[in-house]
């Protein structure tokens, strides 16, 4: 899991996304109908599902233009690079099927195998409709978050082609319920997402940040405090050069811990052994 946090700070752009896309997938498993250790499986695979990321290098992850073919074939290998990567470990089967086929699709035009529907297990298909919607909900390098009614009809034009028919109509009544709401533009429950007003990507708040603590942004290093104002917590530059290791990735221990509790708790002990052994 911690491997999983440094991967997305290679990203200044993509901070909360692993949240966001384990929350997203809790409530869809959840509307779905899916037992208690099923759900509990797909929030900690929503979690580690972009882990193979470890091996493109950020030049390509953090590309502010559109990607050239042999740019997208490398950045197409990450789910498979993810599978490998937890091959060797006991509990690894629990989330593999999220980490490598997360980009597969039921019209079989996904990667990388080009699976379709019916071969499609249901903890990829839950993460990679919930994955897409993240991104383009987000702010990017290359764009501003898309308004949420251009994401929905997105998505019920890609419903049953690029993303599972069930599990995208479960994810789109819950937007348009509002349910999704308080996870948009987060990073954990109660913590928005801050921008830095100097150059633009994500700077991140941890869980046991507070006002008057320093955050600093990862690309133009600027220092700035996080204050509360009307109940909303904001940064505020200081004018200052934030010291090297207030912009170095530090992994959010709090959010593991509470992440790996909240999941573990609820997959019964025999179910653990048996993806340990295989």
């Amino acid at each position: 899991m911690v491997m999983a946090w440094f991967v997305e700070a290679k990203d200044p752009y993509t901070g909360g996304h692993l949240w966001r896309v384990s929350r997203y997938a809790n409530l869809v498993a959840r509307a779905g109908g899916l037992p208690d250790a099923d759900i509990a499986r797909v929030t900690l695979g929503g979690f580690l599902h972009d882990l193979g990321k470890v091996a493109i290098p950020d030049a390509i992850l953090n590309k502010a233009g559109k990607l050239d073919d042999n740019e997208f074939t490398l950045i197409q290998t990450h789910p498979a690079a993810g599978g490998r990567m937890l091959a060797g470990h006991p509990l690894g089967h629990l989330v593999a099927a999220a980490v490598e086929l997360h980009h597969e699709r039921p019209d079989g035009r996904g990667y990388p195998y080009g699976l379709t529907a019916s071969m499609i297990p249901t903890d990829a298909a839950i993460i990679g409709v919930c994955d897409a919607f993240d991104a383009m909900t987000s702010l990017r390098a290359y764009r501003k978050p898309m308004p949420l009614d251009k994401v929905l009809n997105i998505l019920r034009a890609e419903s049953g082609r690029q993303f599972s028919q069930f599990w995208c109509n479960h994810l789109l009544a819950l937007a348009e319920e509002g349910v999704l709401d308080a996870i948009m533009g987060h990073s954990d429950n109660g913590i928005p997402l801050h921008t830095c007003p100097h150059c633009g990507p994500t700077v991140l708040q941890q869980s046991d940040d507070k006002p008057g603590d320093l955050l600093a942004c990862s690309v133009c290093h600027s220092e700035m405090r996080l204050c509360e104002e009307d109940h909303q917590l904001r940064v505020k530059p200081t004018g200052k050069k934030a010291p090297v290791a207030a912009w170095q990735p530090k992994a959010d221990n709090l959010l593991i811990k509470r992440m790996i509790e909240e999941s573990i708790t609820h997959i019964p002990l025999e179910q653990l052994i048996r993806f340990a052994r295989g």
